[in-house]
């Protein structure tokens, strides 16, 4: 049996911090203590700006976007290109395009990318949503900004052919963004020149 100097309600914040991405049990007790030891100025504030957000974050049923707003800030945005729609795998990513602030057009979130081994299909993602969209009449261009992984690859492939007979041209990020490379952690530059350089398919 693991020692512990923690008390449980200390030990249950690490054992759900050490859930996050990126952090694992060493991580998440170095965060703990750090919201610990800045309980008033840190620990309080992080708590009630979770409890609000659990409350009032919602998915957006037309694009995937996490927002407080039905449908997403993004979707309501007048100022948005109708005509293009930017698909990517997940919010991190549309996040990533748009602190680059090069492209002005709607989003599509697919929730992931198709995965045998990991047991994801087409009916796990947003395909059939974006198929919809895409049969708009203003809609005119599909952008497919996923990830250049094998998983990303094969994703856009299999949007290519259920995107066919929607009447819309279909384009992809251009080589900017380098093979195994993830949106989420790319310059805006780069992204910046991936996009101005996309290509039909």
């Amino acid at each position: 049996m693991t020692r512990t100097a923690a008390g449980p309600e200390i030990e249950q914040v690490i054992q759900l911090l050490a859930r996050l991405p990126g952090l694992g049990p060493r991580s998440a007790r170095r965060a703990a203590l750090q919201l610990v030891k800045r309980k008033h100025e840190l620990m309080s504030p992080l708590a009630a700006a979770l409890q609000q957000a659990a409350e009032r974050i919602v998915v957006c049923e037309a694009c995937g976007n996490v927002d407080t707003s039905q449908p997403c800030t993004i979707c309501q945005d007048p100022k948005r290109d109708p005509v293009m729609i930017c698909v990517v795998e997940e919010v991190g990513d549309l996040w990533a395009l748009e602190r680059a602030n090069v492209i002005a057009c709607r989003y599509h979130v697919l929730g992931g990318v198709l995965s045998p081994l990991d047991g994801v299909r087409p009916e796990d993602l947003n395909i059939a949503r974006l198929v919809s969209r895409a049969s708009a009449s203003e809609v005119g261009e599909i952008l497919l900004a996923l990830n250049a992984t094998v998983e990303g690859q094969s994703t856009a492939h299999y949007l290519m052919d259920e995107l066919e007979g929607a009447g819309v041209n279909v384009s992809r990020l251009a080589h900017g963004v380098p093979v195994g490379g993830e949106l989420d952690y790319l310059d805006e530059g780069t992204l910046a020149a991936a996009i101005k350089a996309r290509k039909q398919l």
